[in-house]
C-alpha cells in the first residue's frame, strides 16, 4: 500500500463517509395502544350522535322500525333513536296532497298541458268515443301501511281509479258526458273509488275527482254538441222568463181571487141576513094575526095593493044627499102622496 500524500492507494476521497453512531429509539407501545382508543372512542362517539337523532318536518311523518319491525310513529320535531341501524325512520309525507293526472299532464307553471289519448280515450255507453280528462287528489292516511301493504301504492291507485273511470264512462250516455251530467260522472267515480280502497287497504285516502275536460273526437262532432248546449241555454232562458211572467201575475190573480171571494161571503152573509129578517118580520105578523086576525087581514091586503100599484091614488068615497062623491086625499092634506104610499079604498 501506498501512503505517500496521506493518501491510501485505491482510495477514494470523495466517497468516503465517517461511520455513524447507533441511534438508541424508546418504542413505547402502551402509550400508542391508548392514543388508538382514545381516537377509537372519539369515532364511535361521533358515529353514534350522528345516528341518533333524527328531524321531521310538518307535512311529515316518521315510521320508526326496530331490526326490520316497526315500532312507532313519530311526527314533526326532533327525535332520539337507537344508533348503528338497530332503529331506521322512514319519511312519509303525510300532510301533502298528492294528484293524478289522466289523459294530459301539466307542465311548468300548468299553463301547458301535454295530452295523453290513450289514457282519455273511452268509448260510452251508447258506443261513443270520447276523450275525458281527469284530475284526482289524494292523500296518505295510514303511513305504515302506505309502506309495507303495497310496494307501489301510487301506482296501485292510479290504475284502480283508471278501471273504475272507464267502468262508469262505459255505462253513460254521451250527451251526459258532455253536457249536464259531469258531477254525477264525479260523484260516482269517486264513491266506487274509495270502496276499492277501503277493501285494498294500502294507506291511501281519496279527496277529490274531477273532470277537466270532456270532449268528442272530431271537430264536428264538438260543434254539434255545442249547438245542442246553445239550444238547452236557450230552453232554460225562456223557462226563466215564464217563471218569471208566472210569479209576477201570480200575486195579481191571487189578489182578484181574495177579493171575488170576499165580495161572495159579503153577498152570502148579506142574503142571510135578509133571509133572517124575513123570517123574523114574517113571525113577528103572525103574532099578530094570531091576536087580531081580521085587522092584521085587512092591512096586509093594503099593503099588498100598495107594493102592487105604488102609483095609485087614494080617493074618499063619501054620499051626501044620495049624491056618490069621491075626494081626492091630496086635496084635503094638502100634500102629494108619494108613490107606494097610497091604497085604492073602494
Amino acid at each position: 500500500m501506498d501512503f505517500q500524500n496521506g493518501n491510501q492507494q485505491g482510495f477514494d476521497p470523495g466517497r468516503y463517509q465517517p461511520p455513524r453512531k447507533p441511534v438508541n429509539v424508546n418504542f413505547n407501545g402502551k402509550k400508542i395502544a391508548k392514543i388508538a382508543v382514545i381516537v377509537l372512542a372519539v369515532l364511535f362517539v361521533v358515529a353514534a350522535a350522528s345516528t341518533c337523532f333524527y328531524t321531521v318536518d310538518e307535512k311529515e311523518s316518521a315510521v320508526v322500525t326496530t331490526f326490520g319491525r316497526v315500532t312507532d310513529v313519530t311526527g314533526a320535531g326532533m327525535h332520539f333513536m337507537l344508533p348503528f341501524g338497530i332503529q331506521q325512520v322512514y319519511l312519509v309525507e303525510e300532510n301533502v296532497y298528492q294528484k293524478i293526472e289522466l289523459g294530459y299532464r301539466s307542465e311548468g307553471d300548468g299553463n301547458d298541458f301535454e295530452l295523453h289519448e290513450d289514457e282519455s280515450k273511452m268509448i260510452t255507453g251508447d258506443y261513443n268515443i270520447v276523450n275525458v280528462d281527469f284530475f284526482i287528489e289524494y292523500k296518505v292516511s295510514d303511513p305504515v301501511k302506505y309502506l309495507y301493504a303495497s310496494s307501489e301504492p301510487d301506482s296501485v291507485l292510479k290504475n284502480l281509479a283508471q278501471s273504475q273511470i272507464r267502468n262508469v264512462i262505459g255505462s253513460a250516455v254521451v250527451d251526459s258526458i258532455l253536457t249536464d251530467g259531469k258531477s254525477e260522472i264525479q260523484m260516482e267515480v269517486k264513491e266506487l273509488i274509495t270502496q276499492q280502497l277501503t277493501e285494498y287497504d294500502i294507506g291511501l285516502m281519496l279527496t277529490d275527482v274531477k273532470i277537466q275536460d270532456a270532449e268528442p273526437p272530431t271537430e264536428a262532432v264538438v260543434e254539434a254538441f255545442r249547438n245542442v248546449e246553445t239550444a238547452k241555454q236557450g230552453a232554460e232562458t225562456a223557462i226563466n222568463e215564464a217563471r218569471a211572467y208566472q210569479n209576477a201575475q201570480l200575486p195579481q190573480a191571487q189578489a182578484q181571487a181574495d177579493k171575488l171571494l170576499q165580495n161572495a161571503e159579503y153577498v152570502r152573509q148579506n142574503r142571510i141576513n135578509e133571509a133572517r129578517q124575513q123570517v123574523a118580520m114574517f113571525e113577528a105578523m103572525y103574532s099578530e094575526y094570531a091576536l087580531n086576525p081580521e085587522i092584521t087581514r085587512v092591512r096586509m091586503y093594503y099593503e099588498a095593493i100598495r107594493e102592487a100599484f105604488p102609483d095609485a091614488r087614494i080617493y074618499i068615497d063619501a054620499t051626501d044627499g044620495g049624491v056618490q062623491k069621491l075626494l081626492p086625499l091630496e086635496s084635503l092634506t094638502g100634500t102629494t102622496v108619494q108613490a107606494g104610499s097610497g091604497t085604492n079604498a073602494q
